[in-house]
């Protein structure tokens, strides 16, 4: 197999956690070749097909956390359709150039190219929006680019949280309690004046056992979640922003939960997803590039890379 990591730049990976890094070390070591590139790499131009500046690269033998981990072997211009498979991995924000990215792929998949996750996936399910699909499964959620919404929601439920709908790590999250202090600049900076829809959720007291990570691989849940608990006075549980991540098995709950969204959504090729849960509820349905893989296989043994390659494999075949 000869596989395409589209992403960010290799450089700026931390290989102590990255899980992107996580996949090509587990690509490589079942002697797939492995190839990267940046999304403003693609090009199409009319008469041919989408095609990519690549890297040919292989995995070094460097401590984790070095910068020397890669060395590229070959740099060349490929068609995307000319590789196994090819892995749409760009951090958020869901901006414009990830969206006409995601069109550039779908082309490729018109001259038979596989990518995962789907291009055509990932634009109809982003990171926060995609949750409406299971109500059934929510606490009390506002979507909304009004502010007399946001405070009649505040009104109604007290202890809110505020987030913008591109955000990522935990960038742009607020929390406003029963005293309302400085909702109405919160409001100001994140709905700037009704130019921007603003998602607000009723605060969850659980996330002080954790932001529970689920990952769901091939429509099936791994075994084990990684909880992100909050540190000190931060309400925030992500990991960029400061949570201690703690590796624990899935609750009987919490399984049947993500087997219901496995269920429906990796039928739409959605190979890899990473469900956010505060105790019983989701508060984000992560599919542009899922991560934790490293964390839950250094605390429990799972090899969560490999569970991933398994099912690109199979997914491959089909």
């Amino acid at each position: 197999m000869q596989l395409l990591f589209i992403a960010d730049p290799l450089a700026s990976f931390n290989t102590k956690k990255d899980t992107t890094f996580a996949m090509m070390r587990e690509a490589q070591r079942r002697g797939y070749a492995i190839y990267a590139c940046q999304p403003q790499h693609l090009q199409w131009q009319a008469g041919g097909q989408v095609e990519a500046l690549v890297q040919h690269i292989r995995i070094t033998d460097a401590a984790p956390g070095s910068t020397d981990w890669f060395e590229v072997l070959q740099t060349q211009t490929r068609t995307v359709a000319s590789f196994t498979a090819s892995l749409m991995r760009k951090d958020p924000p869901f901006d414009s150039e990830f969206f006409y990215a995601t069109h550039l792929l779908s082309q490729a998949e018109r001259e038979g190219a596989k990518v995962f996750n789907n291009p055509a996936a990932l634009r109809e399910h982003p990171e926060k929006l995609a949750v409406m699909e299971f109500p059934q499964f929510l606490g009390p959620t506002l979507v909304t680019r009004q502010a007399s919404a946001i405070r009649a929601f505040h009104a109604q439920h007290q202890d809110i949280i505020l987030k913008p709908l591109d955000g990522m790590g935990g960038m742009g999250i607020f929390r406003v309690k029963s005293d309302g202090l400085n909702l109405g600049s919160i409001i100001e900076t994140l709905n700037q004046n009704g130019g921007t829809s603003v998602m607000v959720q009723k605060f969850l007291p659980e996330i002080s056992a954790g932001d529970k990570r689920i990952l769901i691989i091939g429509g099936q849940p791994v075994p084990f979640c990684l909880a992100r608990i909050p540190q000190g006075n931060e309400v925030r549980g992500n990991l960029a922003a400061g949570g201690k991540g703690v590796a624990q098995p899935l609750s009987a709950s919490n399984q049947a939960m993500a087997e219901a969204v496995g269920a429906q959504l990796a039928p739409r090729g959605l190979l890899l997803i990473g469900l956010d849960v505060i105790g019983e509820c989701i508060t984000e349905i992560n599919v542009t590039s899922p991560t934790c893989f490293q964390e839950i296989q250094q605390q429990t043994g799972c090899d969560v890379a490999a569970l991933f390659i398994d099912a690109l494999e199979h997914a491959c075949k089909v």
